[in-house]
C-alpha cells in the first residue's frame, strides 16, 4: 500500500470552521490563499484543493474568492504541489473551460487537475441569472460538458452535435502538459454523480462520514463500468483535530461544534438543493467544516488520528483533502505530527 496523499483546502471561504475563531479571523484573500499553499508545498502536502463558488454559501456579504484565477495564479507561484480547480459546468462553456484548462496545465507544469461538481448552491446561480435545472438534468449536461472538455484536451479536432452542445471541427493547441490530459476528480454521491465518476473521472471524492459508510460507496462506485479505462481512484474530504491527547482533542471539538451553533446558516440552507448530499450531510450528522468535516472521525490524540487515516487507506483512500482551524498553525501540527506517525505505521505495518 502506498502512503497516503494529504491535501489541504484552500481558504477561499475564509474559514473551513467558525468565522468567529479567536485564533482564525475571516480572511478569503488571494494573498492568504498563496502564503497557505506555499507553506503547504513547504510542510510537504501533496495538493490543494480550490472549491468553486461566485458567492460565499455563508453570506452574500462575505468576501469569496475566485477559483480560476487563483488557480492560475498559484500555478505560477508554487513548484512541486497538485492544484485542483473546482468547476461547476453551469458557469462555464466546455470550450472556454477546456481552453483554459490547458493554459493552466502548461503554467503548473502539469500539475493542474480539475474537480468537476455539478452545483448544490441554487442562489448564486439564481442571483445571477443562470438557470439552474433540476438535480438529475445537471448530471445529464455535466456528462456531456465533461465528454466535450475532454475531446478538446486530446488535440484533435472536435465536431460533436450534442444535446446541450454543438461542437464544428474545433481544436486546440498547445496539447496538454499532462499525458493524457489532466487528472479528473469528481466530487458528488448521488447514483449519478457516482455513475459518472465510473464512466469518466479519474478520482471521486467523498465527503467526510464514518468509515463504514465510506467502504460501502468505495465498493459501490467500484462495481461500476469503467470501459477499459485505469482503476477509478478515491479522496477523502475531512476536518482533522488532532491533539496530544484524545481527550483534548474531544474539548477542543466540543469547543468548535459550540462556535457553529451561533453561525447563521439559513443562507447556505435556503439556498441549497434539498436533493444535494451537501445539505442531507447537515441535516444527519453535527460536525465541523465542510462536505462532513469531522464527520470522518478524524479527531483525537495524534496517533489516534494516524490510525484512523490507515484504516481509511486499507479500504481504498488514497488522498486526503483536509481543513483545519485555526489553519497555519493546525496545518503545521498535522504536518510534524500526524504524517510521521502514519509513516512509522505504515512502514511497521510492512515490516
Amino acid at each position: 500500500m502506498k502512503l497516503p496523499r494529504f491535501g489541504v483546502w484552500a481558504p477561499v471561504y475564509g474559514n473551513w470552521g467558525s468565522r468567529h475563531h479567536p485564533q482564525d479571523p475571516f480572511d478569503a484573500s488571494y494573498a492568504r490563499t498563496r502564503a497557505t499553499i506555499l507553506q503547504a508545498e513547504a510542510l510537504g502536502f501533496d495538493s490543494t484543493l480550490i472549491a468553486q463558488h461566485i458567492v460565499n454559501p455563508n453570506g452574500q456579504d462575505l468576501d469569496q474568492l475566485e477559483t480560476w484565477t487563483t488557480a492560475a495564479a498559484l500555478a505560477e507561484a508554487t513548484e512541486k504541489i497538485e492544484i485542483i480547480a473546482a468547476i461547476k459546468p453551469l458557469l462555464f462553456h466546455p470550450a472556454v473551460i477546456a481552453k483554459m484548462s490547458l493554459n493552466i496545465d502548461a503554467i503548473s507544469r502539469g500539475r493542474f487537475a480539475i474537480n468537476l461538481v455539478s452545483a448544490w448552491f441554487k442562489t448564486e446561480l439564481e442571483k445571477a441569472g443562470i438557470p439552474f435545472p433540476d438535480h438529475d438534468d445537471r448530471y445529464r449536461y455535466s456528462t456531456e460538458w465533461l465528454q466535450v472538455v475532454k475531446a478538446l484536451w486530446t488535440g484533435e479536432r472536435v465536431t460533436k452535435q450534442g444535446e446541450f452542445f454543438q461542437i464544428s471541427d474545433l481544436s486546440f493547441r498547445p496539447q496538454p502538459t499532462t499525458s493524457p490530459y489532466p487528472r479528473i476528480y469528481l466530487g458528488g454521491e448521488s447514483d449519478p454523480a457516482r455513475q459518472l465518476a465510473a464512466a469518466e473521472a479519474d478520482v471521486f471524492f467523498i465527503n467526510g462520514r464514518p468509515l463504514p459508510e465510506v467502504q460501502a460507496i468505495i465498493q459501490d462506485v467500484s462495481r461500476r463500468q469503467r470501459h477499459g479505462k485505469p482503476r477509478l481512484k478515491f479522496a477523502l474530504a475531512a476536518f482533522v483535530i488532532a491533539r496530544p491527547t484524545s481527550s483534548e482533542a474531544e474539548v477542543d471539538l466540543d469547543l468548535q461544534l459550540a462556535r457553529s451553533v451561533q453561525e447563521d446558516r439559513s443562507f447556505f440552507v435556503e439556498g441549497a438543493d434539498p436533493k444535494a448530499v451537501m445539505l442531507k450531510l447537515r441535516q444527519k450528522y453535527r460536525f465541523v467544516g465542510t462536505n462532513g468535516g469531522t464527520a470522518a472521525g478524524l479527531v483525537g490524540s495524534y496517533d489516534t488520528v494516524a490510525e484512523r487515516i490507515l484504516r481509511f487507506a486499507d479500504i481504498g483512500i488514497e488522498t486526503f483533502m483536509l481543513q483545519f482551524q485555526p489553519l497555519t498553525a493546525e496545518m503545521i501540527r498535522f504536518a510534524q505530527e500526524v504524517i510521521p506517525r502514519v509513516q512509522r505505521l505504515q512502514a511497521l505495518a510492512h515490516v
